[in-house]
């Protein structure tokens, strides 16, 4: 199963591919902690980074697709995947599928999960005392959302367009959300 998880910033994709990869045992590909980690380590990636996701902005599309594909090279992904955080643009996710289509992994499933600007901010402020993310202040979320939908929505219509889309509604609890997430894909809830 090779999923791709949409939503906007803060709509629980995380904490939902993190379920999925628990219950399905497929490996949870997110750009955010693969970016977090370069900047972490402080590599040349990492540093570019730092800048570009203190101010809410997307790394290069090419820098993206890099860091994918060679993610995407590793022998745990043949099996399945979950990707959250990527593609967050047209390009990138016409990019995704050339890549995928090359090493014969294409996409199964994409998933929107729906929620309220509003619920995603009180969120996302929890988020950043909790973890203490540089990245997660009422601005940069404004400006995050500003980008998403002016970027990012696309790409919903883009797997719609296909037939692989399936959207939800993210705003019960989290075990919710996750039941339905499990309805969606088609795997049994009670195991």
């Amino acid at each position: 199963m090779r999923i791709v998880l949409l939503g906007a910033p803060g709509s629980g994709k995380g904490t939902q591919a993190a379920l999925l990869q628990e219950r399905l045992k497929l490996p949870h590909i997110s750009t955010g902690a693969l970016l977090r980690a370069a900047v972490k380590k402080k590599t040349p990636l990492g540093l570019q980074a730092k800048e570009l996701l203190a101010h809410g902005e997307l790394m290069p599309d090419e820098v993206m697709l890099t860091l994918i594909e060679e993610r995407l090279g590793k022998p745990d992904v043949k099996r399945g995947f979950l990707l959250d955080g990527y593609p967050r643009n047209l390009a990138q996710a016409e990019a995704l599928d050339e890549l995928l289509e090359r090493i014969g992994l294409p996409v199964d499933e994409a998933v929107q999960i729906d929620i309220d600007p509003e619920r995603i901010l009180n969120r996302i402020v929890k988020r950043a005392k909790e973890q203490g993310r540089s990245d997660d202040s009422e601005e940069v979320f404004r400006h995050r959302m500003e980008v998403y939908e002016e970027q990012t929505a696309p790409v919903v219509d883009y797997y719609a367009e296909r037939g692989l889309l399936t959207r939800i509604l993210g705003q019960g609890s989290v075990d919710d959300v996750h039941r339905l997430l499990l309805s969606v894909l088609d795997v049994d809830a009670e195991k």
